[in-house]
């Protein structure tokens, strides 16, 4: 057995079943809140998008020069990446004119991009591995470009496909229990799993995210944009005090 003197603590935290829960609640609040500001204070795409990257590379900041992991200033950065993503989709979607099909490809194409060339530099893609400027470099770009995807992904499947934010919540919540499946009883790489899981419950988060603001007739709640935030923003808050949180470790 490997002591704590033979490993090494990851800079991000342990995947556990409150990990998926605080990211399903950081997705969700990403889609409310970068509406918030793009659609509610009518400051349109591009503008939240700005003010948003100015966060996101603030945040990141921050987590690269921390000694060690700490929840507030992940899950913080998180929140960022979702909001910026949030923003970024929608710019590229609607004010750039390349449509949901078009954003999603391109999205998809930056993201194995980035796993790629984060693989080929350092030999591995798994989280734990995470403890390094270099590897958080290639980490948050990867999270960056995932959130981003997932954003165009559950309006695509949400408005485009004609399911509705219930019906694309469903799905994406459907292939998340199938990758829970595939973690438990079979052998695939549980690296591959994380990143596929990471990836759906960004869509997951758009639609529900959408379902709470949207218009009733367009099949949403009608709640405030301000409200939705905020009480999602409360309850990480609430979770991350309440639950205990590890760094992730690895064999040194």
């Amino acid at each position: 057995m490997k002591s704590d003197t033979d490993q090494v603590l990851s800079k991000v935290p342990e995947v556990t079943f409150a990990f998926w829960i605080l990211k399903i609640l950081a997705t969700t609040l990403g889609e409310t809140g970068g509406d918030a500001v793009s659609m509610s204070m009518d400051l349109g795409y591009l503008v939240g998008t700005a003010i948003f990257a100015v966060l996101f590379l603030a945040m990141v900041s921050v987590q690269v020069r921390a000694e060690r992991f700490h929840p507030y200033v992940y899950w913080a950065t998180i929140v960022a990446t979702t909001t910026v993503g949030t923003t970024l989709a929608d710019f590229a979607d609607r004010s750039l004119g390349i449509g949901y099909p078009g954003g999603a490809t391109l999205l998809l194409a930056l993201l194995l991009a980035s796993l790629f060339a984060w693989h080929r530099t350092l030999g591995t893609v798994a989280v734990d591995s995470v403890s390094s400027p270099k590897a958080e470099a290639f980490y948050w770009t990867t999270i960056m470009f995932s959130q981003t995807l997932g954003t165009a992904l559950g309006d695509w499947t949400a408005d485009t496909a004609g399911l509705g934010y219930t019906g694309a919540a469903m799905v994406f919540g459907g292939l998340l229990a199938l990758v829970a499946a595939a973690c438990f009883w079979t052998r695939i790489s549980r690296t591959a799993l994380f990143w596929t899981a990471f990836i759906l419950t960004r869509p997951l988060g758009a639609t529900l995210g959408d379902f709470l603001d949207k218009p009733v007739a367009h099949g949403g709640l009608a709640l405030s944009r301000y409200t939705a935030s905020l009480v999602l923003l409360g309850a990480m808050a609430v979770l991350v005090v309440a639950l205990p949180h590890r760094a992730a470790r690895r064999a040194h």
